[in-house]
């Protein structure tokens, strides 16, 4: 069931209708309403994957309630030991098992041996990257004691299925979310109005821009030989906007979902391609992933207090491999975490990876010459890592890369999305300072409502009809 796509609109129009009158009941009918509408969801994907998900949160909220119940610490340790080898042997066996087998294939072969081990034919199952992450922080915060436990099982599994975010995030924490989930909401109009906005802009990112970019961006990829270097450059481009556009479009619809129950889930993006340096990107690029490998991977291993130097950039470059290997099971996604790891390395060195936590060009209407060359630099280090994330493999990005810097630089073809990304980035930089870039309800009525219709209009005449996955869905 696909945000974009009518059977969606009637199941939130549904749930959206029965939650709200279930109100004058209770909360707790109310989140086993969320918990069965999030599991209905999941289940028209696959509904034999639905035991993950019950296996996952049963597993975590046993631990959380046996975490939360004694202080010996080697008892305790064990308990979150069960919980991330359950979690991540879970994850790691249907996302990564037919990668590590294909290596160990690969690598006999270069040894001069014939290795056939049997391999299975196993399904990903959708979004469990992004529930496993969500169900694991749990116990680690409860474990840290940044968390009580909760012995509200059916609040507990609903903030692990949640729907709006449970294929693709935001990865939500349990000391944001979950409290949500154990108090009383009440229906907030102006809340409401700003979460319709939101899934409006989504909406718009996905269907025209994301979409239509992306036959374009399939054909310089799979063809690239028979295109120029400009033309191979304008297919990284329009994949980087392409990338952007599906996956915080995909994150705006599920924010504004979430704020038509009552919900608010954390910002996700925020404008990450008028970023000065990879450190800003990186605070705007998917935040709430990054600022997981922060809190669960790079701190754990030591981050920057009281180690050298050597083992803080060690920290640093295992922290975005471990993040791009996390992305899929392919040598090309550790290639561009590693890239970002390499690229974060000299603003470490020289101090300034904490630059930047303002917006760019405050107050102006254009950035200087300064901030220019630097949102220009970062962004071309970034498409650069684009191309290893799009390729099928890390020989084809290879490639690709030698075919743009040697074949003859001629005009372009395949101009047609230009406008889209004109379109795009106009509107994001003169929003740049909001949480997203629908949010004008502070502009006239006359300003508002033609810019509603005007994104309406334009999704039915040059959206794509043909309710095209969105790409992290595969992660």
């Amino acid at each position: 069931m696909l945000f974009n796509s009518l059977a969606f609109a009637i199941f939130l129009l549904l749930t959206f209708v029965c939650y709200w009158w279930l109100q004058r009941y209770s909360l707790r009918v109310q989140n086993t309403l969320l918990l069965l509408s999030s599991y209905f969801f999941y289940g028209c994907w696959d509904w034999r994957f639905l035991c993950l998900i019950a296996i996952s949160s049963a597993i975590d909220f046993v631990v959380g309630i046996q975490l939360g119940s004694t202080t010996h610490p080697r008892y305790r340790k064990r308990l979150l030991t069960l919980s991330i080898i359950a979690n991540l042997g879970i994850l790691g066996f249907f996302k990564y098992y037919g990668f590590f087998v294909d290596s160990f294939i690969a690598a006999s072969e270069q040894l001069g041996f014939q290795a056939h081990p049997h391999t299975l034919q196993i399904i990903l199952p959708v979004g469990i990257s992004f529930y496993t992450f969500q169900s694991l922080s749990y116990t680690i915060d409860v474990y840290r004691r940044h968390v009580q436990p909760t012995r509200d099982w059916i609040a507990f599994f609903a903030y692990v299925s949640f729907f709006p975010q449970l294929v693709a995030g935001p990865i939500e924490r349990a000391a944001h979310l979950l409290p949500q989930f154990l108090c009383k909401r009440t229906f907030n109009l102006a809340q409401a109005k700003d979460g319709l906005r939101q899934i409006l802009w989504g909406l718009f990112k996905k269907v025209v821009i994301a979409d239509n970019l992306a036959p374009l961006v399939d054909e310089i990829f799979v063809n690239y030989s028979d295109h120029n270097g400009v033309t191979l450059l304008l297919g990284v481009l329009y994949f980087a906007i392409q990338i952007y556009c599906d996956f915080s479009g995909y994150s705006d619809i599920a924010i504004g979902t979430a704020r038509l129950f009552g919900f608010d889930l954390m910002q996700n993006f925020a404008y990450p391609y008028f970023s000065r340096d990879i450190g800003e990107f990186w605070r705007r690029w998917h935040i709430s992933l990054s600022t997981w490998f922060r809190d669960y991977v790079y701190i754990p291993l030591g981050g920057s207090r009281k180690v050298s130097k050597a083992h803080h950039l060690a920290n640093l470059i295992v922290t975005f491999t471990v993040s791009g290997f996390w992305h899929g099971a392919n040598w090309t996604f550790v290639v561009w975490g590693l890239l970002h790891g390499l690229y974060y390395l000299p603003l470490v060195m020289t101090g300034n990876h904490k630059r930047h936590h303002d917006i760019v060009a405050t107050g102006r209407w254009l950035p200087n010459l300064r901030e220019f060359v630097q949102m220009g630099s970062t962004f071309a280090l970034v498409l650069l890592a684009w191309v290893f994330f799009r390729a099928d493999s890390v020989s084809h990005a290879i490639s690709f890369i030698s075919h743009m810097m040697t074949s003859p630089w001629r005009a372009p073809t395949l101009l047609k999305g230009l406008p889209y990304l004109a379109l795009l980035f106009t509107i994001e930089w003169v929003q740049r300072s909001m949480p997203h870039a629908l949010q004008i309800e502070h502009m006239p009525v006359w300003v508002r409502w033609p810019a509603y219709y005007s994104l309406i209009v334009v999704m039915f005449l040059y959206g794509n009809t043909g309710h095209v996955p969105f790409i992290y869905f595969q992660f």
